[in-house]
């Protein structure tokens, strides 16, 4: 069973920056996928960055710009890297192992919060 911990999270005044950290255990973290999710309060949970074993990336139009998905193989870790944030950027943030078959694991969770 792959665990996932984020961290990182927290209040930042608009315009500020942030930096998550999600860390998984096991072995077949280098090999996956991986991906930043958020759900803000009363709204769906929505894909905000993808990068794939290879380092490829995709971006929701809303953080294209803004924020940069990155991953570190050697520390099993993935960040992402958030700035000029702004007060609809709040909500919880969960990191997700995506394999062929759908996702593996999520994240607990971690809050960010953008006030103007």
């Amino acid at each position: 069973q792959v665990q996932l911990v984020e961290s990182g999270g927290g209040l930042v005044q608009a315009g500020g920056s942030l930096r998550l950290s999600c860390a998984a255990s096991g072995s077949i973290f280098r090999i996956s996928a991986m991906a930043w999710y958020r759900q803000a309060p009363g709204k769906q949970r929505e894909l905000v960055a993808r990068i794939t074993a290879g380092g490829s990336t995709d971006y929701a139009d809303s953080v294209k710009d803004r924020f940069t998905i990155s991953r570190d193989n050697t520390k099993n870790t993935m960040y992402l890297q958030m700035n000029s944030l702004k007060p609809e950027d709040t909500a919880v943030y969960y990191c997700a192992m995506e394999r062929p078959y759908g996702i593996q694991s999520w994240g607990q969770g971690t809050q960010v919060t953008v006030s103007s």
